[in-house]
């Protein structure tokens, strides 16, 4: 592997912008790294012809610096437009589709100097954290080709773990950014709901649940990528301003809470939970004062509240899939699930879901009062053969929907609350897995600079790479 692949982003945009390394010299590497590799893990999807990415590489070495991500290639979740580039969602409804123009964040990452060499696969319509589709196929995970790699930013993930990509964004609706982040030994950051602005078409008040964010091999990279997407978009309600992102590592005299398996609420695979406990002992060594916490909130009413206030978004955005005729027979069956759901709910049990989450995040506020962040897993399960399409049971215990194995995300899904994925380790079969560090609203800034304490401590993604 060319040694300028596995820096870290912020070391190789500074080599840009310093002239000791030039865009075209990344690029030739990004793309010979990506013709290595990626045929095997199919993690990259439209990738843009050679000749015109590194014509776009040698003009950028040209020009004066355009921002903090001048020059470094990156990739758009198949979820995002990014112009000339088609945005299939996973879907064959939109299998044709090429971009016109630019997501918000998307654009926001070119003004900064960054290359948009292509697309990074997803499950269809990003539901579900298993990325494979029929447009595109599967993504496999880069430590065991024969696992999962999770979702719905799998593609994002993989491209990282694999060094195919320095920085990728990605969106996290329920875990898309903290459970690939986990399996894959990289970063994933949900920001603060609002943070990052969504696009500025459709409803832009009621749907307060998805939001895009950053994966990167460093919390310190995580940083970059999103002062780059973050901050408010006139055109929208519920902005936030963009805190001060440079990450000084601070962790002596944090209090965290561990939460591990919510009192023995969700059921977990054997093994999970030592990973969690070993990355706390990290933190403790630190100078963190880590303590286990019991269940602050009833595991069933958060359930309920997300199983339907994500089933009534889904319906609203995919509803006329469903409606017309070319297009409903290629719905696969957990969105059509979704849809009829949310369709089938009243005004009123929208209404009694969204108190549920106002009483989760008003606890939640108040727990905040006593520790500066909480600790859970990134998942209840290690990756699952490619096979499925998703575990029917975990621990024995049966899941009785596609997504109830994720449960352990709901907590900072459901209330919009900051959420750092940082790598754990690896298990007994030599699959990684990953802890989310929860915090208040508004505190990504403190968790940023947790989580790069800890990688400052541990490495995970430098010591551990994939073998490829």
């Amino acid at each position: 592997m060319d040694d300028i692949l596995d820096l870290e982003a912020r070391e190789q945009a500074a080599r840009v912008a310093a002239g000791d390394l030039s865009a075209e010299a990344l690029m030739r590497a990004t793309l010979a790294r990506i013709d290595a590799v990626n045929g095997t893990l199919n993690a990259i999807v439209s990738l843009r012809a050679a000749d015109d990415l590194m014509a776009e590489a040698r003009a950028a070495d040209a020009g004066p610096p355009r921002g903090p991500l001048h020059g470094l290639p990156v990739a758009i979740k198949d979820l995002s437009d990014a112009r000339g580039l088609p945005t299939s969602k996973g879907s064959p409804a939109f299998a044709a589709q090429v971009a016109q123009a630019d997501d918000l964040h998307v654009a926001r990452m070119r003004a900064a100097g960054a290359i948009v060499i292509g697309k990074t696969n997803t499950p269809e319509f990003g539901l579900g954290s298993h990325t494979f589709n029929p447009v595109h196929g599967a993504t496999c995970n880069p430590y065991d080709t024969g696992v999962s790699c999770g979702g719905s930013s799998g593609g994002a993930a993989v491209a990282l773990a694999a060094r195919m990509l320095p920085l990728a964004d990605g969106s996290d609706m329920m875990g898309s950014l903290r459970n690939p982040a986990g399996w894959n030994n990289v970063y994933g950051m949900r920001p603060s709901w609002g943070l990052v602005p969504g696009a500025a078409d459709g409803d832009t008040f009621l749907h307060q649940i998805s939001t895009e964010g950053p994966m990167a091999r460093s919390p310190a990279d995580l940083a970059l990528l999103l002062g780059v997407m973050a901050g408010p978009d006139p055109r929208q309600p519920h902005g936030m301003d963009v805190p001060a992102l440079d990450v000084m590592p601070r962790a002596t005299g944090l209090r965290i809470g561990w939460l591990g398996d919510w009192g023995g609420a969700w059921p977990m695979e054997a093994g999970i939970l030592e990973r969690g406990e070993a990355a706390c002992k990290v933190l403790d060594d630190l100078g963190c004062r880590v303590e286990p916490l019991a269940p602050p909130f009833d595991r069933e009413p958060l359930w309920e509240s997300w199983t339907a206030l994500r089933s009534w978004s889904m319906a609203c955005k995919l509803s006329p899939l469903l409606e017309a005729p070319e297009t409903r027979d290629q719905l696969k069956a957990d969105a059509v699930w979704e849809i009829e759901r949310g369709r089938a709910m009243s005004g009123l049990e929208v209404h009694r879901a969204s108190e549920i989450r106002s009483r989760w995040f008003r606890r939640a506020a108040d727990l905040f009062d006593e520790v500066d962040a909480l600790v859970m897993p990134t998942a209840q399960v290690w990756p699952f053969p490619m096979a499925w399409e998703w575990p029917r049971e975990v621990a024995g215990v049966a899941m009785d929907t596609y997504h109830r194995w994720m449960e352990v995300m709901v907590p900072a899904s459901l209330a919009g609350l900051p959420a750092v994925a940082v790598p754990a380790g690896f298990g007994a079969q030599g699959l990684p897995m990953g802890v989310q560090i929860i915090g208040r609203r508004g505190a990504d800034a403190a968790l940023l600079g947790l989580a790069q304490a800890y990688h400052e401590a541990t490495r995970w993604p430098q010591r551990h790479p994939p073998q490829s």
